[in-house]
């Protein structure tokens, strides 16, 4: 298994302890986001690095192969006009330049695996942060409509045993209103009233006395 490999998972387990052993989970997992957005970017930042480092090298192997091109034709141009220990001599600065072109052009292959190794392990650690905040935002939604229909449910409950606050508020307004109606009728005089009653117990003869004029004669 590669270091990058044994990296995200160990960045997996940690976000898993910290909420497993946090009290609030919303805000442990808040917090392991904070630290995975910081590792991206350091990791962006290594895959920019090694780019230009390959580039780099990339440079270095093409003015070696060059090199080499230049001493090969110089050793030819000594040969021709009968400088052979000269011709020797180019053609050893030749092979060394050739060497470090070969040598360099392995560190470019050895360069290109690394990048593509970084960019691949940036993708999955990218994906399973995009993950990880999708799921994130769902299971808080689910976690606060939980919460929410729970407490709901308690109230319901409370509410709903003896003596609870509605029905002592029920009470209370009864009494009051009860209190309300003897004092309009506390202060009243009692002659007044007994002429209201009996006002009353008139007009109720009389629209009674009408009620029996208006029958049919057969009823009477």
């Amino acid at each position: 298994m590669g270091l990058l490999q044994r990296l995200g998972k160990l960045v997996r387990a940690n976000v898993n302890a910290a909420i497993a052993q946090a009290e609030d989970p919303e805000q442990a997992l808040d917090q392991a986001l904070m630290d995975m957005q910081d590792d991206l970017v350091q990791l962006r930042q290594a895959v920019a690095q090694a780019i230009a480092t390959q580039k780099r090298t990339e440079r270095q192997r093409e003015a070696a192969a060059r090199a080499a091109e230049d001493w090969y034709q110089r050793a030819q141009q000594l040969l021709n006009v009968g400088d052979e220990p000269g011709a020797r001599s180019a053609l050893s600065q030749c092979h060394g330049q050739q060497d470090a072109a070969a040598h360099l052009q392995e560190q470019w292959e050895t360069q290109q695996d690394t990048i593509a190794q970084l960019r691949s392990t940036l993708r999955d650690l990218e994906a399973k942060l995009l993950e990880t905040r999708t799921k994130r935002d769902l299971y808080v939604a689910r976690a606060r409509s939980a919460m929410a229909t729970q407490r709901m449910h308690d109230t319901l409950n409370y509410l709903s045993r003896p003596n609870n606050p509605l029905e002592r508020l029920e009470s209370w307004t009864m009494e009051l209103e009860a209190r309300a109606q003897l004092s309009q009728t506390a202060g009243r005089d009692p002659l007044e009233q007994a002429f209201q009653t009996l006002e009353s117990d008139q007009r109720l003869e009389r629209d009674l006395e009408q009620l029996k004029a208006r029958r049919p004669p057969e009823l009477r």
